[in-house]
């Protein structure tokens, strides 16, 4: 183990895109950021990419949704740093469109639930004993704001709520509600100091839209980046956006 007051993260699905760019901002600001992927060649290349720009990066391989792969990527980050400071849960999938509920399938809703639900709350129970160990730990996971009922339900509009859709934002509705629990229970534990808050990057031009975005992937990743450096005396429990906090 290797003992260092540089803070330390891990950005699940920090390949490209969003996550890419909330390790790049992380590690500007001097953390220690890991690059958490499944695809080998593809997190060996954004570690090269990040360490040639002196962002102090490491690849961690993290498939969210398998067990041993989450287990595996805690053992690695135990074994070098025996903490975490900040986690990122970042990864995340549509699972294809067009989504209308009438013909959207079980197997399709499922999968797309194992990452963007699962995958979660499979690694934040897993890297939980880490983030007891920090002196500022930090959650932070990425959901939409598809995922608000209350703008679901006020429009129609598909430029505020996106497509109709029966698998990608009921699941950052569930993504949510899951986060309001995780919250309620590390508050009943006594561990209010784990500040855990949802973050919507907004419209980012991502392989996951087809790059239809408005928004840069830098853009979309300082609402994170914020959220993971909060101060000890931040809110905990929030779902928000660059422009504020979003209604549920």
């Amino acid at each position: 183990m290797t003992e260092t007051n540089t803070n330390i993260a891990l950005v699940s699905g920090a390949n490209k895109g969003i996550g890419l760019e909330i390790a790049r901002g992380l590690g500007r600001l001097g953390w220690s950021v890991g690059v958490g992927a499944r695809d080998a060649e593809r997190r060996e290349t954004a570690v090269e990419k990040l360490l040639a720009e002196d962002v102090d990066a490491f690849g961690v391989p993290l498939d969210v949704t398998d067990d041993t792969s989450v287990a595996g990527a805690a053992a690695l980050l135990e074994e070098r740093f025996g903490r975490l400071d900040a986690l990122v849960n970042n990864a995340g999938i549509t699972g294809g469109m067009p989504q209308l509920p009438t013909e959207v399938t079980v197997e399709q809703l499922w999968s797309v639930l194992d990452v963007n639900v699962f995958g979660p709350l499979r690694t934040m129970r897993a890297m939980l004993p880490l983030l007891r160990r920090s002196p500022h730990p930090r959650i932070v996971t990425m959901s939409s704001g598809v995922g608000s009922l209350t703008r679901q339900s006020a429009t129609t509009d598909p430029l505020s709520t996106g497509p109709v859709s029966g698998a990608y934002s009921p699941s950052k509705t569930y993504l949510n509600a899951v986060t309001v629990q995780l919250v309620k229970e590390l508050a009943e534990r006594g561990e209010e100091r784990i500040l855990v808050n949802l973050a919507c990057p907004g419209f980012v031009a991502t392989d996951l839209n087809g790059f239809r975005g408005v928004r840069t992937p830098e853009e979309g990743a300082q609402v994170a980046i914020r959220l993971a450096t909060l101060p000890d005396d931040g809110p905990t429990g929030g779902y928000f956006e660059d422009a504020g906090e979003i209604p549920w």
